[in-house]
């Protein structure tokens, strides 16, 4: 069941690079984003204020660099996000929606640096805010930058609409006997050693009692549907 209004005000959502290139091989699929675009103008017109991090698993990952460096396929990494940053955001413009992007280094042709209070005047005058370049460091994930981001903004909640739809007691993909959870916190998340988001962000989180919402992106309007307080893919919190 979905409430008549949201249950949150300020949300940070998370898309996977996979998830926007909706099964197309390092390739952005411009008719899904645009779907996403449509379903995040009707949370904002719901009164919902929308950070967003994008991933770079669609065009690239630093572990996908061999026998790079780690510290330059990192950067590399941090670019493409930026890539899908500015895919994004065209996208929401076109669709109606004020968006802008920030990104942790800096490139002022193409994006403004990220200032916390600039991103919170942005997000309280009804724009949608898109962080790029994950946290500006190398060897952290776009899972870590989602939840340090959110803290920074106030977000009520972390958003990860990924390209699975919930945490698993193991990989489904690989495991046929894995077994879907509705709820779980951090401290069972480090114990068991799920592979649900990166060990830093969830350890942040339950640093910072932030909680998070996993669940698929398999369908766009799912976004919408958690907003609006919708019982899909995994919550995860304090005890």
């Amino acid at each position: 069941m979905k409430n008549e209004k949201p249950v949150y005000k300020r949300v940070l959502l998370k898309l996977s690079g996979e998830a926007i290139s909706a099964g197309k091989d390092g390739i952005l699929n411009f008719n899904y984003i645009e779907e996403i675009a449509s379903v995040i103008k009707k949370c904002i017109n719901e009164g919902v204020q929308i950070g967003i991090i994008v991933g770079a698993g669609n065009i690239w990952r630093g572990r996908s660099g061999g026998d790079m460096d780690r510290i330059k396929a990192d950067h590399m990494g941090m670019i493409a996000t930026c890539i899908n940053a500015v895919a994004v955001q065209e996208t929401l413009i076109r669709c109606g929606v004020d968006a802008v992007v920030m990104t942790a280094v800096e490139m002022k042709a193409f994006a403004e640096p990220f200032v916390r209070d600039k991103a919170i005047q942005a997000l309280d005058s009804g724009k949608v805010v898109i962080f790029g370049a994950g946290l500006g460091i190398p060897c952290v994930s776009t899972d870590t930058a989602a939840v340090v981001r959110a803290k920074e903004i106030g977000a009520d909640i972390v958003l990860m609409a990924k390209n699975i739809d919930a945490i698993y007691t193991a990989d489904p993909r690989k495991d046929p006997s894995a077994q879907k959870i509705s709820e779980i916190t951090y401290k069972e998340i480090l114990a068991r050693g799920l592979a649900a988001m990166d060990s830093t962000a969830t350890s942040f989180a339950m640093e910072n009692n932030l909680p998070i919402h996993v669940f698929g992106l398999d369908k766009s309007e799912n976004i919408y549907n958690v907003i609006m307080g919708a019982k899909m893919g995994t919550v995860v919190k304090g005890e």
